[in-house]
């Protein structure tokens, strides 16, 4: 009995302490289950938030390189619109350039408008800012190259025009010159006025009462027909001009851009390669004539065409 009771009592003890050492591996292994659950929930934590991190480094890349492709395109956009503007002074050599920037441009801008691109896309966007402002420093070397050819027409024209304008200056100068009138046959003869109303050539101052001048006008084949208007100038023996209001003596420019006194003016017919023969004008002075050299001198646009003189005794 008592042996019965040891062995039950040492079985009891056995089962207990088998039960023990289950306890025990269970609850190790539901602790090393709560540790790997634990350290693989830490993982995953940790994991997620470099996958965030690398995301949003990702984002901030893609949106610094469209914030620098958007100012570079504006910068190149920009610059084309100038020389574009700059381009509409010249010809239209430049048109095709214009069109192949242009299209350029709005693929640019719809990769730019599209707030999804992706980094292939805005690499690409990126290429073709490269190509655009390529293509706009060429066009600018163009527009300087054509600007410097039209520079230099613009001096060739201007010498041109300056020499055109010389030449018609010369011409109206020569035609002005040929149209000059020149008299010849000149001739002052001293009248003596009888009472019975004749009249004498005479040689004494005293009894002159008018001096009578005569003269030709050689034809002219290039003054136009019409009214022409020559002007008298008459010295006395003093050198000083006659000149008198009765006369309708005045001042005249000559064609040096003198202002000098003329005696009298006389308009005369003319008849383009046609002469005009014994033109006569008289002068009557107010006082008596002195003696000496009567000189006079004939004038047409401000020209000296011809002279004569008298003695009177």
């Amino acid at each position: 009995m008592s042996q019965y009771n040891q062995t039950s009592s040492n079985q009891n003890n056995s089962g207990r302490k088998n039960n023990s050492i289950i306890y025990w591996v269970v609850i190790v292994i539901l602790l090393a289950g709560c540790v790997y659950l634990f350290m693989s929930k830490n993982r995953l934590a940790e994991d997620k938030q470099v996958m965030e991190t690398q995301k949003n480094q990702v984002i901030d890349s893609v949106n610094a390189d469209r914030v620098s492709l958007e100012s570079d395109f504006a910068a190149a956009s920009a610059k084309i619109d100038q020389l574009v503007s700059q381009n509409a002074r010249l010809d239209s050599a430049l048109q095709n350039d214009q069109a192949s920037m242009a299209k350029l441009k709005n693929e640019i801008r719809v990769i730019l408008s599209n707030k999804n691109a992706t980094q292939a896309e805005l690499k690409k966007a990126r290429e073709m800012i490269t190509q655009l402002t390529d293509k706009s420093k060429q066009y600018e070397a163009r527009i300087a190259e054509l600007e410097k050819e039209n520079a230099e027409l613009t001096g060739q024209n201007q010498v041109l025009t300056k020499e055109r304008d010389s030449t018609v200056e010369k011409n109206i100068a020569l035609k002005k010159a040929g149209s000059v009138l020149a008299a010849a046959n000149i001739r002052m003869t001293p009248i003596d006025k009888r009472r019975n109303g004749k009249e004498k050539g005479t040689s004494k101052a005293k009894k002159v009462d008018v001096l009578r001048i005569t003269f030709d006008i050689v034809e002219n084949r290039i003054a136009e027909s019409g009214t022409k208007q020559v002007y008298l100038r008459i010295t006395g023996p003093d050198g000083a001009v006659l000149y008198t209001q009765s006369n309708a003596s005045g001042v005249m420019t000559t064609a040096n851009g003198d202002q000098v006194k003329y005696s009298v003016l006389k308009n005369i017919a003319l008849t383009q390669n046609m002469p005009v023969k014994d033109v006569v004008v008289d002068w009557q002075q107010d006082g008596n004539y002195g003696r000496g050299k009567y000189n006079i001198e004939i004038f047409n646009e401000g020209y000296k065409v011809g002279s004569g003189s008298v003695d009177l005794r």
